[in-house]
């Protein structure tokens, strides 16, 4: 088999697999900080059931995500030596940024969250959430940021055939970086409301006896859902504008794509520079899935009449529709990665002078390797969420009282 090819699979793979438990942990924490923020103002203990509930499914994926980012930054040190020493110097500076933000910042804020329960007060503790959230939302700004440069690249020279940052404000103000940073934000608070709506969906429909606790988390994650979706078609559609602008080839041929192709053919040489028709399908899709999810505007009567819930098909469309905006993320990554082809970054490096100059033996054996770690991964992650789901809001671990140790009797006093 072809190497570039395999080596593009395996980083499909990791990827992907990697994005959807990002997903899953951005969505979740933006629930959290609102569930513990109104525990700790209203002092209502239902929200503290919740918080610890919730959050401890949020600790499950973010803990198993961990591992799969770093299986994603070894494929990317192993398989594309030629993107890191062309544009590593551009490219790695938000990734840089991110890792400190995401690896220091979010994991020492969410440490002492974890084990701060019932030791700090709880403003402190709650400052504690408040700042693992913003830090998550800051780690996916920078790598938004340098996926964007990837998508156009701006801010940078060639020097000795090595592109060099000449300016950082550039970055952060890329064409490409606005609305698909919006896109990804409101895509992950979707997979949160619609996660957290059909738990409690399944635990509404089994009859358990926090009936409730949970009718108030369905509510939060259909408002959630809801809202999420809408801004979802938002961000998605007004990014046909800039995308036309920045990458003509990407969805069409017209003129400028063609005057563009033209000037690639005479630097690079004769190719095939127009995208894979597997970025259109996935768009397609895309969409599709997006109007279908906008329907859950019609299920928010749950939200005020308890009779409809007990009616149960409301709560199994609700149920079946949670594979929807995984698929529809995937989809969009798709769309956006497979569409800048034949380029790790659009007109200025080709894939297949990214690649690391590696036998297809070997990158076969390392895409198998990866995508079975990976499948493991995903696997038991998907397995303890069920497991933990199941088991319902009655004493979950996280946030659990300790133990009173227990005081020895003390032996009568002898009778004189």
């Amino acid at each position: 088999m072809d190497t570039l090819l395999l080596a593009r699979l395996q980083f499909a793979t990791t990827t992907s697999i990697h994005f959807l438990f990002v997903v899953v942990t951005l969505g979740l924490v933006t629930l959290l900080v609102g569930m513990q923020t109104a525990w700790v103002v209203t002092g209502n203990p239902t929200w503290e059931r919740l918080t610890r509930f919730w959050g401890q499914l949020y600790v499950i994926n973010y803990v198993l995500g961990i591992a799969t980012g770093i299986v994603m930054e070894f494929q990317f040190g192993l398989n594309w030596s030629g993107l890191s020493r062309y544009v590593g110097n551009v490219f790695g500076a938000p990734l840089a940024i991110e890792t400190l933000v995401a690896f220091f910042l979010e994991s020492t804020f969410l440490g002492m969250w974890i084990f701060g329960w019932h030791r700090l007060r709880k403003g402190v503790h709650l400052a504690l959430l408040w700042g693992v959230a913003l830090t998550a939302y800051a780690s996916a700004f920078w790598i938004m940021v340098a996926n964007s440069w990837l998508q156009h690249p701006v801010g940078y020279e060639v020097r000795d055939g090595i592109a060099h940052l000449t300016d950082f404000g550039a970055l952060l103000t890329n064409p490409s970086l606005g609305m698909a940073f919006g896109h990804v934000v409101s895509a992950a608070l979707l997979v949160g409301g619609m996660l957290m709506a059909a738990i409690s969906a399944w635990h509404l429909i089994r009859r358990t006896p926090d009936f409730a606790l949970f009718r108030t988390s369905l509510r939060i994650g259909l408002v959630t859902a809801a809202v999420a979706i809408t801004l979802v078609q938002g961000f998605g559609f007004a990014q046909f504008g800039p995308v036309g602008a920045v990458q003509p080839t990407k969805f069409g041929q017209g003129p400028e794509a063609q005057a563009l192709i033209a000037e690639w053919t005479v630097r690079f040489g004769p190719g095939d520079y127009t995208p894979p028709v597997l970025a259109s399908v996935g768009l397609g899709f895309m969409i599709l899935i997006g109007f279908t999810l906008g329907c859950v505007w019609f299920l928010l009567p749950l939200l005020y009449r308890d009779w409809i819930i007990r009616l149960r098909f409301p709560l199994w469309l609700v149920l079946l529709a949670l594979p929807l905006p995984f698929v529809a993320v995937i989809l969009g990554w798709i769309s956006r990665e497979v569409g800048r082809q034949p380029w790790v970054a659009y007109g200025l490096l080709p894939t297949e002078q990214a690649v690391s100059p590696v036998g297809a033996p070997v990158m076969l054996a390392s895409l198998i390797g990866f995508s079975l770690l990976l499948g493991t991964l995903a696997v038991t992650n998907w397995v303890l969420l069920a497991r933990h789901a199941a088991r319902g809001a009655g004493d979950p671990p996280l946030g659990r009282p300790p133990a009173v140790p227990h005081e020895p009797s003390q032996p009568e006093p002898a009778l004189a």
